[in-house]
C-alpha cells in the first residue's frame, strides 16, 4: 500500500509527462521563441494546440494509462490488445501531430489490431527498414510502472512490450526500460537514480547506456540536439534534470534544448513528476491542462490514482 507522498509521485509521473508535452509544444522545431522568462502554456506549435493541450505524447500515454488503470497486465496479449486498439482509434481521427513511422505503421496494421498483429507488423517494419529507434515509445512511458512498482522485472517486461509495439530497435526498448525503472524508483524512494535498470539489462547494452549517461551528466543539455534519435532525447532529458533541481527548472532546462521540445520534456516531466509528485505542478499549469480524447490532467491523475490502488490489492 503506498502512502500519501508514493501516491503523490506516482500521480506525478503520468501529470508530470502531460504537462512537459503541454508546456513544450508551443516551442517545437522553433515553433516560437523561448523567453527569458521561461516556458509557458502558450499553445501554438507544429499542431496548433491551444494553451495547456497535449499532442501525441500523452494521448499515446493516456492509451496506455486506460488499459493499465482497467487492470489488464500490459505485458499481456489482451492488455497490449487494449493499447493497440486504442492507438488505431486516435489514428483514425486523423491527428494532425502523429509522427511519421507510427503513422505508417498504425496505417499498415488496419482497423482493430491484436497486439500481436501490431507487434509484428512493428516487427516487419523494423526488418524492411532499421529505423525504428526514434524517440516515440520512450515518449510515453509514464504509465508504464504503475501497475508494477512491487516488481522491478515486471516493470522491465511491460516496458520493453509496450516499446516493442511501435519501435522495435533494441534501444528503444533499453532506453523505457531504464526510464520506467527510474520511475518506479523515484515513485517508491524518493530519489532519482537512472541507473537503477542498468543490471536488467543485458552486459553489452549496459555498457553503452552507462556511457550515454555518463556523457549527459558530463556535457551541457543543450548539446543533445537533434533530438528525435531514442538515444539523444533519453540524454537530452536526463542531462535537463541532472542539470536543475525540481520539476519547474528541470521542464525548462528540457524545453531550452530546443528542437523536439514537447516529447523532451515529456520523457523528463514523466521522471520529475515521478520524483517530486503531482503537488508540485503549478496549479495555473494543471488548471489548463486537456487533450485527446476530450479530458482534463485530473483525469490522468484519477487514472494513474486507480492503477496503483489496484495494483496494491
Amino acid at each position: 500500500m503506498l502512502d500519501d507522498a508514493q501516491l503523490d509521485r506516482a500521480c506525478g509521473a503520468l501529470l508530470g509527462s502531460a504537462v512537459g508535452d503541454a508546456l513544450g509544444a508551443g516551442y517545437e522545431f522553433g515553433s516560437a521563441p523561448l523567453g527569458p522568462e521561461g516556458p509557458a502554456m502558450i499553445g501554438g506549435g507544429l499542431g496548433d494546440f491551444a494553451p495547456g493541450e497535449w499532442t501525441d505524447d500523452t494521448t499515446m500515454a493516456w492509451c496506455i494509462a486506460d488499459v493499465a488503470a482497467s487492470g489488464l497486465d500490459l505485458r499481456s496479449e489482451e492488455g497490449l490488445t487494449g493499447i493497440a486498439q486504442r492507438f488505431r482509434t486516435w489514428f483514425e481521427t486523423g491527428p494532425a501531430d502523429i509522427g511519421i513511422h507510427t503513422r505508417r505503421l498504425l496505417d499498415e496494421v488496419g482497423p482493430l489490431p491484436f497486439g500481436s498483429a501490431l507487434l509484428a507488423t512493428s516487427y516487419d517494419l523494423h526488418e524492411r527498414t532499421g529505423h525504428t529507434a526514434g524517440n516515440g515509445s520512450l515518449m510515453r512511458t509514464a504509465p508504464v510502472a504503475l501497475p508494477y512498482l512491487d516488481s522491478p522485472s515486471a516493470v522491465a517486461e511491460a516496458a520493453l512490450a509496450v516499446s516493442r509495439l511501435t519501435h522495435y530497435d533494441p534501444r528503444a526498448g533499453e532506453a523505457c526500460v531504464l526510464w520506467s525503472l527510474a520511475i518506479r524508483h523515484a515513485i517508491v524512494e524518493g530519489e532519482l537514480d537512472i541507473r537503477v535498470g542498468l543490471d536488467l539489462l543485458a552486459a553489452e547494452a549496459a555498457s553503452f547506456w552507462s556511457a550515454r549517461i555518463e556523457e549527459a551528466e558530463a556535457s551541457d543539455p543543450g548539446r543533445f540536439r537533434p533530438n528525435g534519435w531514442v538515444v539523444a532525447a533519453f540524454q537530452a532529458a536526463w542531462s535537463a534534470i541532472a542539470h536543475s533541481d525540481g520539476l519547474v527548472p528541470g521542464l525548462a532546462a528540457a524545453i531550452a534544448i530546443g528542437d523536439d521540445t514537447d516529447t523532451v520534456a515529456a520523457i523528463a516531466g514523466a521522471l520529475l513528476g515521478a520524483r517530486w509528485g503531482a503537488s508540485s505542478v503549478p496549479a495555473e499549469w494543471r488548471g489548463i491542462l486537456h487533450g485527446y480524447p476530450g479530458i482534463t490532467g485530473e483525469r490522468l491523475v484519477e487514472l494513474a490514482s486507480t492503477t496503483v490502488r489496484h495494483a496494491s490489492h
